[in-house]
């Protein structure tokens, strides 16, 4: 099977599986806010907000197993993908009780002077921060097998598992709201309990299925690959620890300045900035191993083509349901949530901004991971990731209003983070920067800026209702076909996109 066609099986696959778990999530979002509350849900946010951050860690965990993984397969080593995979399970063994250490001490000092939280509920919240330490240490641990399914591009198992994943979650839900005691005491242990039905299943999968998963450490172990996946997978760490920190440090203190109200303002964005993540993320997933694996083959122009198209694709992707989402937002939220906290629209729009800039510079980063020399990446990336937190408690010391906390987000992540992932693809492998501003920065944001200012002339014309929701979607739909197909593809990429339909019509009509 040709990558092209790889690819998009492999999306098709996610994009099923998203269709689902958006759907599921959101409704399921919807019944926890009603059942909790606006001030217990805004508790689960703060304190146990890091579970909705743990698939950030998993999956920036899983790049150095995968890289690695991905590697091998690319230069046709069974016996290293074997060595690949004991290592990695040794090494997120360890990671998952470092990190258990780490949440059990920072818990002693967020419940003793830092968090902001009722004395009725400190119990309560104390209980959901023990689920949430258990969570981090099932989820690590599935990390292995969640880049085995990567390095494979086995997206259909992948989808499966999340679509139980999302009715789990609903079950949990539905629970909630039907249970006569404290709902969050209660929703705080059952979250727990899903990482370990979810690790379970993919464990027996994974090693039923595919031979590099033996655990053999004697036989399959090798020294230096050892030092060479725990420094790489030391490095990723860093970045990916440093980033939740920062996420996690900025709710902490929109809770000093302001209280539990408003991390339930955030709770909704992050929702919702997940969810329409989805979208964009298909496509990523589908292609970073196909960067890495060209990488490993030595072709490297592949590599940057893959590279190039994930930046276009996520954006543009993410773009066609941020932007309408923007606009609307007061009235989406009201029909989904009924009881809207104080911010949230403001919250959500700049939360959808801030992840719609950094899409420009998404897969960036996975082709300096493929290329492997990520130490001053990393350095510089881990800087950029702790900043907003001095920021935004220099923001509300002074007086300004909840909002500045995603600008100072803004301009530590999306612009400088972005150009420091700009500087060493372009150090480290090359990567052309006028090939990148010609091919995915100028086409992007040109489509973005018409589409918002013609969907934003719609939102001025009519008043709101379902009837101004179905235009702008609608526009937006025609927009985006439009100026993707004339402006945001080259030459190459329109005649790929031909091929693949008339591949697939042909395919349809066989069986008519």
């Amino acid at each position: 099977m040709s990558t092209a066609n790889r690819v998009l099986k492999n999306t098709g696959f996610l994009y099923a599986k998203m269709g689902i778990t958006v759907f599921v999530s959101l409704y399921t979002t919807r019944l926890i806010l009603n059942a909790l509350g606006a001030s217990d849900f805004g508790i689960f946010s703060i304190v146990g907000g890091a579970i909705a951050m743990l698939g950030f860690l998993n999956a920036s965990m899983a790049s150095a197993t995968q890289r690695f993984m991905s590697y091998a397969e690319g230069e046709g080593n069974k016996e290293k993908q074997k060595k690949v995979f004991n290592i990695s399970f040794v090494l997120h063994i360890l990671i998952a009780c470092l990190l258990g250490i780490i949440l059990l001490v920072a818990g002693y000092f967020f419940f003793n002077g830092v968090l902001n939280i009722e004395e009725n509920r400190i119990y309560a919240a104390k209980i959901v921060y023990a689920s949430l330490v258990v969570s981090t240490m099932f989820t690590v641990m599935s990390v292995p097998y969640d880049a085995i399914l990567n390095a494979h591009e086995n997206m259909l198992y992948y989808s499966l598992v999340g679509v139980i994943e999302s009715f789990l979650k609903l079950a949990v839900a539905l629970i909630v709201v039907s249970y006569v005691g404290d709902k969050l005491i209660l929703y705080g242990i059952l979250m727990a309990v899903i990482p370990l039905i979810v690790l379970t299943i993919m464990r027996i999968y994974c090693h039923n299925k595919y031979d590099e998963c033996t655990i053999g450490l004697k036989k399959h172990w090798d020294k230096d690959l050892m030092k060479k996946m725990s420094g790489f997978a030391g490095w990723s760490f860093l970045t990916s620890s440093t980033g939740i920190v920062s996420q996690y440090g900025m709710g902490i203190v929109l809770n000093v300045f302001f209280g539990t109200v408003l991390n339930a303002a955030q709770g909704i964005a992050n929702q919702i900035s997940g969810q329409l993540m989805t979208f964009a993320h298909v496509v990523l997933r589908a292609l970073n191993p196909v960067i890495v694996k060209s990488e490993g083959s030595g072709d490297r122009q592949k590599a940057f083509f893959a590279t190039f198209s994930g930046c276009k694709l996520s954006f543009l992707l993410f773009s066609f349901f941020a932007l309408p989402f923007i606009l609307e937002a007061p009235f989406l939220l009201k029909v989904w949530l009924i009881n809207v906290p104080e911010w949230a629209v403001v919250f959500c729009r700049l939360q959808l901004l801030r992840i719609l800039m950094e899409q420009l510079t998404i897969s960036i980063g996975s082709m300096i991971l493929a290329q492997g020399d990520i130490s001053n990446y990393t350095k510089f990336k881990s800087v950029f990731n702790v900043m907003p937190i001095i920021l935004t408690w220099l923001f509300f010391y002074f007086g300004m209003p909840p909002y500045m906390l995603y600008v100072g987000w803004i301009i530590c992540w999306s612009i400088l983070g972005g150009g420091v992932a700009l500087f060493f693809a372009q150090r480290n492998c090359g990567l052309p920067l006028s090939d990148y501003f010609k091919f995915v920065f100028f086409p992007c944001v040109t489509i973005a800026l018409l589409n918002f200012v013609s969907l934003s002339f719609v939102v001025y014309v009519f008043s709101e209702g379902w009837l101004r929701l179905i235009f702008v979607l609608i526009i937006s739909l025609i927009l985006n076909i439009l100026l993707v197909f004339r402006v945001g593809m080259n030459i190459h990429e329109r005649s790929l996109v031909r091929k693949m339909i008339k591949q697939k019509s042909n395919f349809f009509r066989s069986y008519l």
